[in-house]
């Protein structure tokens, strides 16, 4: 099949990458020239595990490519997926900006000819897919196509492996020949038995969103856990680990931490926020999750500030990640990024290393020092931070990071190292709700 795959960001190529895979002819179109003559060249603006192989295959067999002319690649396309951006709202109100969505569905409108499916592939509020189908019909009224929701749930660090074997496949249609369009371009999927949900437009809308408010609000609670653990004296680690061995519960994102971040959690829960309110049916649960991981961003601050001594003027504080997450070079919303400003403004320097993300960190935070490895990102700091549970900080050599930091003060804000390890090689440790083994 012929496919249209618009916006070359994270969703837009790891989709098209993967479809080609499937064995589609997929052309990418994205506006940005230069963007398209970099992925032309084999140049991948993202950092993801085996896309730059994936993409580069699929170009070499023929089944990829890239372009920026609208009317090229949409013109001889039986599915045009729509995957731009959908940020926050620049009013900071939560809601999503869908000036990107409606964009391009008037762009491509002009060059819909023999039937076609349009494919909301962005995350999107309620609504979204009618109003894009009422956009396409005003700028071309013989245009002949169906609108269909088709939610993605790509984690970063793990996107390949998530497309070729979801858990499921959402698809929100409203016409049989939509639908039987739909399930062509993912019969591979169908073949290994995967899950599919095929339901109405505004339930695959609310489904993605549904879905990362629930886990947003999983880590929240075991967050707040931890901090009962510390003032208890209790351990989260084993309470996270009986309780996720309850099968209605589940092991999965029952990890204490620094709080939720990246490019979906955040943005995802204010979004669904700003669609129970409008309709009068706020999500309690959902405001708690996004008052509580601030709380807990703002928490970490004071647990930093404390293993200084209390205040953080002339220390220097080693940081060991930057991304939101291991395996991406995503910083959007990460938790380093928000913890880490109020003590520079009070007079602590950063010398930071993160093995994929340090390259957009310098754009947002020149003044932070970015150095080469863990040991140099100790050297005569007073204390060291890890933000991010990059394999290559899991089995640090200690008496090596000791030796280099002024003192030897060790803030774990992802529990990876054991408490009395640490402090039987000479640590004062610091963890998450680790209670009386590392507060």
């Amino acid at each position: 099949m012929n496919i249209t795959m618009i916006g070359t960001g994270y969703v837009g190529l790891v989709t098209g990458a993967c479809l080609a895979e499937f064995g589609h002819r997929v052309i990418c179109m994205d506006k940005d020239s230069s963007k398209i003559e970099k992925l032309r060249k084999g140049e991948i603006p993202i950092y993801e595990p085996g896309l730059d192989a994936l993409v580069a295959k699929n170009v070499k067999d023929g089944r990829l490519s890239f372009t920026s002319h609208m009317e090229e690649s949409v013109s001889q396309a039986k599915a045009v997926f729509i995957a731009v951006g959908t940020p926050s709202s620049r009013r900071g109100d939560g809601y999503a900006d869908l000036t990107y969505i409606y964009a391009a569905a008037r762009d491509l409108a002009p060059y819909l000819g023999k039937y076609t499916v349009v494919v909301d592939k962005s995350t999107v509020p309620v609504g979204t897919a009618r109003q894009v189908a009422r956009v396409i019909k005003e700028a071309n009224p013989a245009a002949s196509f169906d609108v269909v929701s088709n939610p993605e749930f790509l984690r970063e660090g793990a996107a390949i492996n998530d497309f070729m074997r979801p858990d499921r496949v959402v698809i929100g249609v409203e016409t049989e020949r939509a639908s039987e369009v739909m399930k062509e371009i993912y019969n591979p999927l169908y073949l290994i038995a995967t899950p599919f949900v095929i339901t109405g437009l505004e339930t695959a809308e609310l489904i993605k969103y549904a879905a990362n408010a629930f886990l947003s609000i999983k880590i929240s609670f075991i967050n707040e856990m931890a901090n009962v653990c510390e003032a208890l004296g209790a351990d989260v680690i084993d309470l996270a680990k009986a309780v996720g061995l309850d099968g209605r519960i589940g092991r999965k994102f029952l990890h204490p931490g620094p709080g939720y971040g990246g490019s979906c959690f955040p943005k995802d829960t204010l979004a669904l926020l700003r669609i129970a309110q409008e309709n009068g049916v706020p999500v309690r649960s959902v405001e708690a999750a996004v008052e509580v991981n601030a709380a807990q961003k703002a928490r970490m601050v004071k647990k930093i500030r404390d293993a200084l001594g209390g205040f953080e003027a002339g220390k220097t504080i080693g940081v060991l990640g930057l991304t939101f997450k291991p395996e991406t070079d995503d910083l959007r919303d990460s938790p380093a990024l928000t913890i880490l400003p109020p003590l520079v403004e009070k007079g602590a320097r950063i010398q930071a290393h993160d093995p994929q993300g340090m390259a957009e960190a310098a754009r947002l935070f020149p003044e932070f020092a970015y150095v080469n490895n863990a040991y140099e990102a100790s050297e005569n700091a007073d204390v060291l931070v890890l933000f991010t549970e990059w394999n290559q900080y899991r089995a640090l050599d200690l008496q090596e990071l000791k030796s280099r930091m002024k003192s030897p003060v060790f803030v774990d804000l992802r529990n990876v190292y054991n408490p009395k390890q640490m402090k039987e090689a000479g640590f004062s440790y610091v963890g998450v709700g680790r209670g009386t083994l590392g507060t």
